[in-house]
């Protein structure tokens, strides 16, 4: 018997891994239910046929004995169509006992019938032989349609029957009934055969179902998990990042004052180095909080024409320095161009890819350049340095996953680049490919569709994101203002005043300092209910707050979008509200996103800090950075 055919014991097959233990019975439960849905058709058939063949054999030749068979033989029939079936609602467990029940029932049922052969077929008789042996064969058939999925009833039906047909023939001694007693042997064998191989079939059929349902079933507690572990691996990240960002906003405010106060000081160059530490930093996390974004479907394309030309002299402009650094020649080749994308999210991912092949180019240099090729363009960055083995192409898109860094060296970053490159392939729908051979370069090709004609008025497409937009900015503009702050104090005083609601002291402290030596009155409070006290006292008016700046997240679990917006209502304020935030948590990036609201990522660049107040207060005035 097949490892997997069930049995009519208790035992079960032995189960593979991920199969189910009781893999044996519920392939046998399917067999009974085979039958048992049969059972009734299995009857009438029976048991007409029974009856026909005593009508015939009575009127052929009447006797007594005839009768009183054809009463007992509709008696059992009608007793076997009263009697407790097997029905869905049946336990499992109980499925071999009414498996066993119904192979016994069958084989009274063909034991009872083996009688006619004895009773009824006579040498001198041929025409009554040939009826009876016609009747059996045919009740054979009829079982072994109907029996085949359980095969102990489908021996015990045919056996007694046909068994006792040949013998009864044989015993005749005649030359024709012993044709048909060979015949019937050789019909036997094949019926038997063939039921056999029928319930292999069915069994094998059965068994590949339910474990299939079973690896289904494993599949979907495997995919369950794996979400939750990466919705859990989400929130960790979001408090992490949100808890890092505190204190690393607090000391990025305080350096840029302290760099501002000692800009004439024989220790600026220490507050320089000091804010470059920190900008290096913070782009780390602004990179982590990039795919965070990403993955929170925060970030909608602005599809546009844009300009190759203009991307590229931005991004030759962006890396000049670093590649000069490294002795590299960096190739910006103009093509004259434009393509149907965002510029902006066009523009990181380029940034990723030069700056991944400066970092892994150690000799020769990068060149960037595009192709038009049809209707699409072919955008290539091209370096010369280490390669990638063709079993780690797939892998180098994959998060923090490096080529030759196993020491996790942070002058080759994060290993998060080349992942937001295939984020956003996925999100503009530019197709990203890369051909390597180690030790001597790589290629990364993104096709883009073309725009036919270049629109009348040229854009600039490749001017940096501002922070406040909530979508993937480039972490180093175009224009180098990452690493420096405003040189001097305002010229004169910002008109207005501007009300800061962050619910941690140092950063209240840190930011009015700040904006304090550029000239700019601020006004701090802890909470909703300090800010209602400063906007509710008689000096509000006369020198009125002309900017919110809030906090994201606020104590006792209230929001700066909430509480901003409802001290705009209720004080009728025309001021803007401007948004500060750590969080990288998808839902609260949704929400943020969705109210239309600028908002600055923590730490907060001080040269973008005071461009963007620029835009708001008349009169502050900062040296271009």
């Amino acid at each position: 018997m097949n490892a997997t055919e069930p049995t009519l014991s208790h035992e079960s097959p032995t189960p593979r891994p991920g199969v189910p233990s009781d893999l044996g019975l519920r392939v046998l439960r399917e067999h009974v239910a085979s039958v048992y849905a049969a059972y009734n058709a299995s009857i009438l058939v029976h048991f007409g046929l029974g009856a026909a063949l005593g009508v015939v054999m009575y009127v052929h030749r009447p006797r007594w004995w005839i009768l009183a068979w054809m009463a007992a033989h509709l008696s059992f029939g009608l007793a076997l169509f009263l009697m407790p079936r097997w029905h869905a609602d049946v336990p499992l467990q109980d499925t071999t006992r009414w498996a066993r029940r119904h192979s016994r029932t069958v084989t009274l049922v063909s034991m009872a019938t083996a009688t006619a052969p004895w009773l009824f077929i006579s040498a001198d008789d041929l025409p009554t032989t040939s009826v009876l042996t016609v009747v059996i064969i045919g009740s054979c058939a009829r079982a072994m349609q109907l029996l085949w999925p359980l095969k102990p009833a489908l021996y015990g039906y045919t056996l007694p029957m046909m068994l006792s047909l040949i013998a009864a023939l044989a015993r005749q001694g005649d030359a024709m009934h012993l044709f048909l007693a060979v015949f019937s042997l050789g019909y036997l064998l094949f019926t038997l055969r063939v039921g056999g191989q029928q319930h292999k079939l069915l069994t094998d059929s059965l068994v590949l179902r339910f474990e299939n349902e079973a690896l289904a079933a494993q599949l979907g507690v495997q995919i369950a998990a794996a979400e939750r572990a990466s919705a859990e691996k989400t929130r960790f990240l979001a408090t992490a990042s949100h808890d890092l960002r505190q204190p690393l906003h607090a000391i990025a405010l305080f350096g840029a004052a302290l760099e501002n106060e000692l800009r004439e000081h024989h220790g600026s160059r220490n507050a320089q180095r000091l804010m470059r530490a920190v900008n290096a930093l913070g782009n780390s996390l602004d990179t982590m909080l990039d795919v965070s974004r990403l993955d929170a479907g925060v970030i909608t394309p602005d599809i546009a024409p844009v300009s190759l030309d203009a991307m590229f002299r931005s991004l030759n402009h962006m890396f000049a320095a670093q590649a000069e650094q490294r002795a590299l020649q960096l190739r910006v080749r103009a093509s004259g161009l434009w393509v149907h994308s965002d510029p902006q999210l066009l523009y990181r991912m380029l940034s990723n890819l030069v700056d991944n092949a400066l970092k892994y180019t150690a000799h020769g240099g990068v060149s960037v350049r595009a192709r038009a090729r049809g209707g699409v363009v072919w955008i290539e960055v091209l370096d010369t340095g280490i390669g990638i083995a063709p079993e780690q192409q797939d892998r180098v898109f994959e998060e923090y996953y490096q080529v030759q860094n196993p020491g996790r060296d942070r002058a080759q970053g994060l290993g998060i680049g080349l992942s937001i490159v295939e984020r956003l392939s996925r999100l503009l729908d530019h197709p990203v490919q890369v051909t390597s051979r180690v030790g001597r370069g790589t290629r990364f090709r993104l096709q883009l569709p073309l725009v036919a004609s270049a629109p009348q008025h040229e854009q600039q497409a490749a001017v940096p994101m501002q922070q406040q937009r909530p979508a993937a900015a480039p972490t180093a503009p175009a224009e180098p203002a990452v690493h420096t702050s405003p040189s001097a104090k305002a010229p004169q005083a910002a008109h207005g005043r501007v009300l800061l609601i962050d619910d941690e002291a140092e950063i209240r402290e840190a930011m009015a300092r700040l904006l304090q030596g550029h000239g700019i009155a601020v006004e701090t409070a802890a909470n909703e209910a300090e800010a209602i006290d400063a906007l509710g006292r008689s000096g509000a008016q006369a020198e009125p707050f002309v900017l919110l700046l809030c906090d994201y997240r606020l104590a006792n679990g209230d929001n700066g979008l909430d509480v901003g917006q409802r001290l705009q209502r209720r004080f009728g304020l025309d001021a803007p509200l401007v948004l500060v935030t750590g969080e990288t948590a998808p839902e609260r990036l949704q929400r943020v996103r969705a109210s239309g609201v600028p908002v600055l990522f923590k730490p907060v660049n001080a040269a973008t800090l005071l461009r963007m107040l620029g835009d708001f207060m008349p009169g502050l005035a900062t040296r271009p950075a």
